[in-house]
């Protein structure tokens, strides 16, 4: 299915029920913002317009704050998200051999989800787990001391589930 046409049957419903639980308070936006990307996986126009309708926001605020925040996307994203790091520590322990391999298995570029919206890869500059080095985040569980074989096991691992 399109982009275009997941747009176009986009369910509503679960974002009138997160406005209607902020409604009438101050300050909402972000925790909106959150919620919204919870429930939809991402921000996708109708969901931002129907915030800055349902908060009474322009919708040039709303577009503002999320574009200002790493935290919220604006384009749709892998069922599975990988992390990997390619700070100091982690590269010079091998992250780069181990971003290689994970552009080869999942034939896509740190920034970009595969066609199947199974995967997205990306690629960070610290993780906080320099000890661990290389290390990843896959689907927000930290893994450490990566080979790439041990890196494409778990995609194929994921792959089958």
């Amino acid at each position: 299915m399109s982009d275009v046409m997941a747009e176009e049957t986009l369910d509503l419903a679960p974002l009138h029920e997160i406005i209607d639980e902020f409604k009438g308070q101050r300050g909402v936006l972000i925790q909106v913002l959150q919620r919204a990307q919870e429930a939809y996986g991402y921000l996708p126009p109708e969901v931002l317009q129907g915030i800055a309708k349902g908060l009474s926001v322009p919708l040039s605020q709303v577009y503002g704050v999320v574009t200002f925040y790493a935290q919220f996307y604006l384009t749709r994203r892998g069922k599975h998200v990988i992390r990997t790091c390619d700070g100091t520590a982690c590269h010079v322990r091998g992250a780069a051999k181990v971003i290689d391999a994970v552009e080869k298995e999942l034939g896509i570029t740190p920034g970009e989800t595969t066609p199947d919206y199974e995967f997205t890869f990306e690629v960070v500059y610290c993780l906080g787990s320099c000890g661990l080095s290389p290390v990843a985040v896959v689907d927000e569980q930290v893994v450490g001391r990566l080979v790439p074989e041990k890196m494409v096991q778990i995609i194929r691992n994921l792959r089958q589930k």
